[in-house]
């Protein structure tokens, strides 16, 4: 029985390096080769309507119309089976788990729950002046206001997290600073043999902007301080099997 891992975030968080790093492991297939910008199976299925107005950086995960939960109207076994048929092509060999890619993730994952049970999800955060400077390319505003809608978006996860079996939440902070240790425990949380991620640079790209701001106090709950600040935090690890559990925990709590 295939399986799925989802990867969500807010756009600019380092989805997409971390879906690379990951998917490097032999028994994860990933999408690839698709036109889908990042190859994010969002816009490669037909079950779910994803216009350029549903997945606006910024805007998509206060929307409440995108924050889609168990007993949605989407939770039918014919959005599933449509899902699969559509992500099928893309999905190259066959292999034990299959990783899709979106940010919006970070609003479907208790619907996906319900669609595809044996689901695992990874989230992934990044500090929010530093996402708010990311994006002002795509989204014009004060970076106080990006911040907010950062704040809310996160307070909404901290809500989902209690109803999700097997959940896994990282900051992008980390994973800059140890790529083989953060990817060697998302492939233990998945029960998988670690496989230390293919060649590849890891830079931390919030070195490329100068005196973020937008945040006016600290976030505890991610450790999150003004001026870009990312303090010694403890990830976030949710699985049935206590076993992955604390040895996916452990790998993850980077000294």
């Amino acid at each position: 029985m295939t399986r799925y891992l989802f990867i969500g975030g807010l756009h600019r968080s380092g989805t997409s390096l971390l879906a690379r790093l990951v998917a490097a492991h032999p028994s994860i297939a990933a999408i690839s080769g698709s036109p889908a910008p990042e190859n994010e199976g969002c816009y490669l299925q037909g079950a779910i309507p994803h216009t350029a107005m549903h997945g606006r950086p910024m805007h998509f995960a206060t929307d409440p119309d995108q924050h889609l939960i168990e007993g949605c109207r989407h939770d039918s076994l014919a959005v599933r089976q449509r899902m699969e048929f559509d992500w099928g092509p893309w999905f190259g060999d066959d292999a034990p788990w299959r990783l899709e890619k979106s940010p919006v993730n970070l609003t479907r994952m208790r619907l996906y729950q319900q669609l595809f049970p044996m689901s695992q999800f990874v989230v992934i955060l990044r500090h929010p002046e530093l996402v708010a400077a990311a994006v002002s390319k795509w989204v014009e505003g004060p970076p106080a206001k990006l911040v907010d809608h950062w704040i809310e978006a996160h307070d909404q996860l901290l809500g989902d997290l209690p109803f999700l079996h097997a959940v896994c939440v990282i900051r992008y902070e980390d994973l800059c600073r140890a790529p083989e240790q953060t990817v060697r425990g998302i492939h233990e949380f998945m029960g998988l043999e670690p496989k230390s991620p293919e060649p590849e640079t890891v830079r931390n790209g919030n070195a490329d902007y100068d005196q973020p701001t937008g945040l006016g106090a600290t976030l505890r709950d991610w450790q999150y301080a003004p001026g870009g600040e990312a303090r010694p935090w403890r990830p976030i690890v949710r699985h049935p099997l206590r076993s992955l559990r604390e040895r996916s925990l452990a790998t993850l709590s980077i000294g």
